[in-house]
């Protein structure tokens, strides 16, 4: 699910939409939750992403 909200895009990041278009997605990474006795006992550490990769940032103008 996508939710967006003023979304919008400058006439000067045409180049850069363009180019991330083009880009082939990586696989979907997984996320490894450490089992626990109850939901009230989960801590940030018993969460883990694994196997997740990006492409490399892609700049641009400000506009303002």
């Amino acid at each position: 699910m996508w939710t967006g909200g003023d979304c919008h895009l400058y006439d000067n990041h045409i180049e850069q939409v363009e180019r991330k278009l083009t880009r082939e997605p990586f696989p979907y990474p997984r996320l490894k939750i450490r089992e626990r006795g109850s939901i009230f006992d989960y801590e940030l550490e018993d969460f883990e992403v694994v196997g997740y990769e990006h492409h490399p940032g892609i700049k641009g103008a400000v506009a303002i």
